[in-house]
Protein backbone atom coordinates (compact mmCIF):
# COMPACT_ATOMS: atom_id res chain seq x y z
CA UNK A 1 0.00 0.00 0.00
CA UNK A 2 3.20 2.07 0.46
CA UNK A 3 3.94 2.06 -3.24
CA UNK A 4 0.10 2.15 -4.19
CA UNK A 5 0.02 5.68 -2.03
CA UNK A 6 3.38 6.65 -3.58
CA UNK A 7 2.16 5.97 -7.02
CA UNK A 8 -1.08 7.86 -6.32
CA UNK A 9 0.48 11.14 -4.43
CA UNK A 10 2.68 11.49 -7.80
CA UNK A 11 0.03 11.28 -10.25
CA UNK A 12 -2.33 13.41 -8.54
CA UNK A 13 0.71 16.13 -7.99
CA UNK A 14 1.73 16.03 -11.22
CA UNK A 15 -1.39 16.58 -12.76
CA UNK A 16 -2.38 19.87 -10.21
CA UNK A 17 1.35 21.25 -11.76
CA UNK A 18 0.41 20.91 -14.89
CA UNK A 19 -3.20 22.59 -14.33
CA UNK A 20 -1.43 24.88 -12.02
CA UNK A 21 0.98 25.63 -15.21
CA UNK A 22 -2.05 26.18 -17.60
CA UNK A 23 -4.36 28.39 -14.73
CA UNK A 24 -1.67 30.68 -13.86
CA UNK A 25 -0.58 31.72 -17.69
CA UNK A 26 -4.10 32.99 -18.22
CA UNK A 27 -3.30 36.28 -16.27
CA UNK A 28 -0.11 38.48 -14.63
CA UNK A 29 -1.71 39.81 -12.18
CA UNK A 30 -0.56 38.38 -9.20
CA UNK A 31 -4.24 38.72 -7.18
CA UNK A 32 -5.80 36.89 -10.15
CA UNK A 33 -2.84 34.27 -10.38
CA UNK A 34 -3.32 33.12 -6.89
CA UNK A 35 -6.98 33.07 -7.45
CA UNK A 36 -6.88 30.59 -10.32
CA UNK A 37 -3.99 28.87 -8.67
CA UNK A 38 -6.30 28.21 -5.95
CA UNK A 39 -9.27 27.39 -8.62
CA UNK A 40 -6.80 24.77 -10.26
CA UNK A 41 -6.27 22.87 -6.77
CA UNK A 42 -9.73 22.59 -6.27
CA UNK A 43 -10.46 20.96 -9.11
CA UNK A 44 -7.49 18.51 -9.49
CA UNK A 45 -8.96 18.07 -5.30
CA UNK A 46 -12.93 17.55 -5.88
CA UNK A 47 -11.78 15.54 -9.38
CA UNK A 48 -10.32 12.74 -7.21
CA UNK A 49 -12.85 12.79 -4.80
CA UNK A 50 -15.66 12.96 -6.67
CA UNK A 51 -13.72 9.70 -8.41
CA UNK A 52 -13.69 8.05 -4.68
CA UNK A 53 -17.42 8.78 -4.06
CA UNK A 54 -18.25 6.60 -7.06
CA UNK A 55 -16.43 4.48 -5.94
CA UNK A 56 -18.50 4.45 -2.61
CA UNK A 57 -21.79 4.59 -3.64
CA UNK A 58 -21.27 2.34 -6.61
CA UNK A 59 -20.07 -0.41 -3.85
CA UNK A 60 -23.10 0.27 -1.59
CA UNK A 61 -25.92 0.02 -4.28
CA UNK A 62 -26.66 3.72 -4.46
CA UNK A 63 -26.26 3.84 -8.17
CA UNK A 64 -27.85 7.40 -8.73
CA UNK A 65 -25.71 8.54 -6.40
CA UNK A 66 -22.64 6.91 -8.30
CA UNK A 67 -23.64 8.07 -11.19
CA UNK A 68 -24.07 11.70 -10.09
CA UNK A 69 -20.51 11.40 -9.27
CA UNK A 70 -19.27 10.06 -12.50
CA UNK A 71 -21.28 12.95 -14.02
CA UNK A 72 -18.79 15.16 -11.78
CA UNK A 73 -15.63 13.62 -12.19
CA UNK A 74 -16.01 13.99 -15.86
CA UNK A 75 -16.46 17.34 -16.03
CA UNK A 76 -13.89 18.20 -13.42
CA UNK A 77 -11.52 14.97 -15.99
CA UNK A 78 -11.99 17.54 -18.85
CA UNK A 79 -10.72 20.20 -17.07
CA UNK A 80 -7.91 18.46 -15.60
CA UNK A 81 -6.98 17.08 -18.62
CA UNK A 82 -7.07 20.66 -20.53
CA UNK A 83 -4.86 21.82 -18.02
CA UNK A 84 -2.44 18.84 -18.59
CA UNK A 85 -2.28 19.45 -22.17
CA UNK A 86 -1.62 23.00 -22.02
CA UNK A 87 1.14 22.29 -19.22
CA UNK A 88 2.95 19.47 -20.83
CA UNK A 89 2.82 21.27 -24.56
CA UNK A 90 4.48 24.58 -23.09
CA UNK A 91 6.86 22.56 -21.61
CA UNK A 92 7.64 20.50 -24.89
CA UNK A 93 7.46 24.15 -26.76
CA UNK A 94 10.18 25.39 -24.36
CA UNK A 95 12.56 22.63 -25.43
CA UNK A 96 11.98 23.34 -28.83
CA UNK A 97 12.91 26.78 -28.85
CA UNK A 98 15.84 26.20 -26.80
CA UNK A 99 16.59 23.98 -29.83
CA UNK A 100 15.47 26.32 -32.13
CA UNK A 101 17.47 29.02 -30.84
CA UNK A 102 20.70 27.33 -30.80
CA UNK A 103 20.14 26.09 -34.40
CA UNK A 104 19.53 29.68 -35.29
CA UNK A 105 22.82 30.86 -34.00
CA UNK A 106 24.61 27.69 -36.16
CA UNK A 107 22.31 28.81 -39.44
CA UNK A 108 23.52 32.15 -39.14
CA UNK A 109 27.32 31.73 -39.20
CA UNK A 110 26.61 29.09 -41.90
CA UNK A 111 24.85 31.76 -44.18
CA UNK A 112 27.40 33.67 -43.23
CA UNK A 113 30.55 31.46 -44.39
CA UNK A 114 28.16 30.63 -47.45
CA UNK A 115 28.42 34.52 -48.29
CA UNK A 116 32.05 34.87 -47.63
CA UNK A 117 32.31 31.77 -50.21
CA UNK A 118 30.82 33.53 -52.60
CA UNK A 119 32.58 36.68 -52.54
CA UNK A 120 35.73 34.45 -53.03
CA UNK A 121 34.15 32.73 -56.21
CA UNK A 122 33.39 36.13 -57.46
CA UNK A 123 36.79 37.30 -57.14
CA UNK A 124 38.09 34.18 -58.52
CA UNK A 125 35.94 34.93 -61.68
CA UNK A 126 36.99 38.79 -61.77
CA UNK A 127 40.81 37.28 -61.44
CA UNK A 128 40.38 35.41 -64.66
CA UNK A 129 38.59 37.80 -66.64
CA UNK A 130 41.89 39.66 -65.63
CA UNK A 131 44.18 37.36 -66.01
CA UNK A 132 42.88 37.88 -70.16
CA UNK A 133 43.11 41.30 -69.94
CA UNK A 134 47.15 40.94 -69.38
CA UNK A 135 46.67 43.06 -65.84
CA UNK A 136 48.02 40.44 -63.81
CA UNK A 137 49.86 42.96 -61.67
CA UNK A 138 47.53 45.21 -61.27
CA UNK A 139 43.89 43.90 -60.79
CA UNK A 140 44.98 39.81 -59.83
CA UNK A 141 47.25 40.56 -56.73
CA UNK A 142 44.70 42.58 -55.68
CA UNK A 143 41.83 40.56 -55.92
CA UNK A 144 44.54 37.48 -54.20
CA UNK A 145 45.05 39.68 -51.29
CA UNK A 146 41.35 40.17 -50.99
CA UNK A 147 40.47 36.71 -50.88
CA UNK A 148 42.83 35.41 -48.65
CA UNK A 149 41.50 38.06 -45.87
CA UNK A 150 37.88 36.47 -46.87
CA UNK A 151 39.67 32.79 -46.35
CA UNK A 152 40.60 34.64 -42.91
CA UNK A 153 37.48 35.73 -42.07
CA UNK A 154 35.45 32.43 -43.27
CA UNK A 155 38.01 30.00 -40.94
CA UNK A 156 37.07 32.33 -37.60
CA UNK A 157 33.26 32.02 -38.23
CA UNK A 158 34.13 28.38 -38.93
CA UNK A 159 35.97 28.06 -35.17
CA UNK A 160 33.10 30.18 -33.48
CA UNK A 161 30.27 28.48 -35.08
CA UNK A 162 32.32 24.99 -33.87
CA UNK A 163 32.96 26.60 -30.18
CA UNK A 164 29.25 26.94 -30.07
CA UNK A 165 27.54 24.16 -27.59
CA UNK A 166 25.89 21.31 -29.41
CA UNK A 167 22.53 21.28 -29.83
CA UNK A 168 20.73 18.51 -27.48
CA UNK A 169 17.80 17.39 -28.34
CA UNK A 170 16.07 15.62 -25.78
CA UNK A 171 14.18 12.99 -25.44
CA UNK A 172 10.75 13.90 -25.69
CA UNK A 173 11.95 15.97 -28.87
CA UNK A 174 13.47 12.85 -30.11
CA UNK A 175 10.02 10.86 -29.01
CA UNK A 176 7.93 13.55 -31.19
CA UNK A 177 10.49 13.40 -34.27
CA UNK A 178 10.08 9.53 -34.32
CA UNK A 179 6.39 9.73 -34.26
CA UNK A 180 6.05 12.13 -37.06
CA UNK A 181 8.68 9.94 -39.30
CA UNK A 182 6.47 6.99 -38.00
CA UNK A 183 3.28 7.76 -38.64
CA UNK A 184 4.01 10.09 -41.77
CA UNK A 185 2.83 13.20 -40.22
CA UNK A 186 4.26 16.49 -39.40
CA UNK A 187 6.04 17.30 -35.90
CA UNK A 188 3.22 19.36 -34.33
CA UNK A 189 0.81 16.83 -35.37
CA UNK A 190 3.25 14.25 -33.93
CA UNK A 191 3.33 16.78 -30.63
CA UNK A 192 -0.50 17.24 -30.31
CA UNK A 193 -1.43 13.69 -29.97
CA UNK A 194 1.40 12.85 -27.76
CA UNK A 195 0.52 15.43 -25.64
CA UNK A 196 -3.30 14.42 -25.53
CA UNK A 197 -2.30 10.64 -24.87
CA UNK A 198 0.14 11.36 -22.03
CA UNK A 199 -2.51 13.89 -20.60
CA UNK A 200 -5.60 11.31 -20.71
CA UNK A 201 -2.82 8.18 -19.23
CA UNK A 202 -2.17 10.80 -16.12
CA UNK A 203 -5.61 11.40 -15.32
CA UNK A 204 -6.52 7.34 -15.74
CA UNK A 205 -3.18 6.42 -13.79
CA UNK A 206 -4.16 8.91 -11.26
CA UNK A 207 -7.64 7.61 -11.06
CA UNK A 208 -7.07 3.96 -10.92
CA UNK A 209 -5.08 4.06 -7.75
CA UNK A 210 -7.40 6.38 -6.02
CA UNK A 211 -9.90 3.38 -6.53
CA UNK A 212 -7.30 1.12 -5.72
CA UNK A 213 -7.21 2.95 -2.26
CA UNK A 214 -11.27 3.28 -2.21
CA UNK A 215 -11.44 -0.53 -2.78
CA UNK A 216 -8.69 -0.91 0.43
CA UNK A 217 -10.62 1.13 2.62
CA UNK A 218 -13.99 -0.91 1.96
CA UNK A 219 -11.92 -3.95 2.56
CA UNK A 220 -9.87 -2.57 5.73
CA UNK A 221 -13.65 -1.86 6.96
CA UNK A 222 -15.32 -5.51 6.17
CA UNK A 223 -12.33 -7.12 7.72
CA UNK A 224 -12.68 -4.97 11.12
CA UNK A 225 -16.51 -5.57 11.06
CA UNK A 226 -17.21 -8.76 9.50
CA UNK A 227 -21.05 -9.31 8.70
CA UNK A 228 -20.18 -13.26 10.32
CA UNK A 229 -19.70 -12.26 13.77
CA UNK A 230 -20.39 -14.91 16.21
CA UNK A 231 -24.20 -14.49 17.47
CA UNK A 232 -25.03 -13.35 20.99
CA UNK A 233 -27.88 -14.68 22.79
CA UNK A 234 -29.88 -11.07 21.76
CA UNK A 235 -28.85 -12.34 18.27
CA UNK A 236 -30.16 -15.34 17.82
CA UNK A 237 -33.61 -14.20 19.95
CA UNK A 238 -33.99 -11.63 17.48
CA UNK A 239 -33.06 -13.86 14.74
CA UNK A 240 -35.25 -16.27 15.91
CA UNK A 241 -38.27 -14.22 16.14
CA UNK A 242 -37.82 -12.53 12.63
CA UNK A 243 -37.66 -16.02 11.09
CA UNK A 244 -40.90 -17.35 12.72
CA UNK A 245 -42.77 -13.75 11.46
CA UNK A 246 -41.47 -14.79 8.23
CA UNK A 247 -42.38 -17.79 7.85
CA UNK A 248 -45.67 -18.45 5.76
CA UNK A 249 -47.74 -20.51 8.66
CA UNK A 250 -47.03 -17.00 10.54
CA UNK A 251 -50.64 -15.08 10.27
CA UNK A 252 -51.15 -10.98 11.07
CA UNK A 253 -52.63 -12.18 14.23
CA UNK A 254 -49.70 -13.96 15.52
CA UNK A 255 -47.14 -11.13 14.62
CA UNK A 256 -49.65 -8.72 16.74
CA UNK A 257 -49.30 -10.60 19.49
CA UNK A 258 -45.65 -10.50 19.98
CA UNK A 259 -44.33 -11.34 23.25
CA UNK A 260 -43.51 -7.51 25.13
CA UNK A 261 -40.33 -9.26 26.91
CA UNK A 262 -38.67 -10.18 23.39
CA UNK A 263 -35.85 -7.54 22.13
CA UNK A 264 -37.71 -7.31 18.79
CA UNK A 265 -41.12 -5.75 20.93
CA UNK A 266 -38.51 -3.57 22.65
CA UNK A 267 -36.26 -2.38 19.61
CA UNK A 268 -39.93 -1.86 17.58
CA UNK A 269 -41.61 0.23 20.72
CA UNK A 270 -37.79 2.13 21.12
CA UNK A 271 -38.12 2.79 17.20
CA UNK A 272 -42.23 3.65 17.27
CA UNK A 273 -41.24 6.45 20.52
CA UNK A 274 -38.61 8.16 18.70
CA UNK A 275 -36.05 7.15 21.14
CA UNK A 276 -33.97 5.36 19.19
CA UNK A 277 -32.12 6.20 15.86
CA UNK A 278 -34.10 4.38 13.06
CA UNK A 279 -30.78 3.16 11.15
CA UNK A 280 -29.23 0.01 11.55
CA UNK A 281 -26.28 1.53 13.50
CA UNK A 282 -27.79 2.57 16.09
CA UNK A 283 -29.53 -0.54 17.02
CA UNK A 284 -26.46 -2.41 16.21
CA UNK A 285 -24.57 0.16 18.82
CA UNK A 286 -27.54 0.14 21.46
CA UNK A 287 -28.52 -3.57 21.79
CA UNK A 288 -24.70 -5.11 20.55
CA UNK A 289 -26.70 -7.42 18.16
CA UNK A 290 -24.46 -8.23 14.81
CA UNK A 291 -25.26 -7.42 11.19
CA UNK A 292 -26.79 -10.65 10.26
CA UNK A 293 -29.46 -9.78 13.24
CA UNK A 294 -30.02 -6.16 12.24
CA UNK A 295 -30.84 -6.44 8.81
CA UNK A 296 -32.64 -9.59 9.49
CA UNK A 297 -34.94 -7.11 11.40
CA UNK A 298 -34.96 -4.22 9.09
CA UNK A 299 -36.28 -6.74 6.32
CA UNK A 300 -38.74 -7.92 8.81
CA UNK A 301 -40.23 -4.14 10.03
CA UNK A 302 -39.98 -3.04 5.87
CA UNK A 303 -42.43 -6.15 5.01
CA UNK A 304 -44.61 -5.37 8.28
CA UNK A 305 -44.89 -1.30 6.84
CA UNK A 306 -43.27 -0.13 9.68
CA UNK A 307 -40.08 1.14 8.02
CA UNK A 308 -39.32 2.27 4.80
CA UNK A 309 -36.29 3.23 3.14
CA UNK A 310 -35.32 6.84 1.49
CA UNK A 311 -34.06 7.49 -1.88
CA UNK A 312 -30.53 8.03 0.01
CA UNK A 313 -31.09 4.53 0.83
CA UNK A 314 -31.42 6.05 4.91
CA UNK A 315 -34.45 4.00 6.66
CA UNK A 316 -37.15 6.21 8.72
CA UNK A 317 -39.73 5.03 10.89
CA UNK A 318 -43.51 5.20 9.25
CA UNK A 319 -45.18 3.43 11.84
Amino acid sequence: MLSVYSFTSAAIVASTIFSLLLFLSLDDNPMMQWLFGALAVIFEAGKFYAWYEFGERRAHGNYTGAASALVFYLILALISIGGSIGGINSATNAAQSEQRQAQAQIDAYNRQIDAIEQQIALNNQAAERYIELDRIATGVARLQKENNQLRKEQQQLALERDSLPAVAQGSILGLISNLANTLGVSADQAQSWLVIFLSVLLDLFAAFFVGVIGEEQRFRHWYRHPRTTPLTPLDTEVSHHAQKVNDESTTPSEMSTEDPDSPYAEIKAALAAKTLRCSKKAVMAEYALSQEAVDTLFVHLQQQGLVAKKPNHHYHWVG
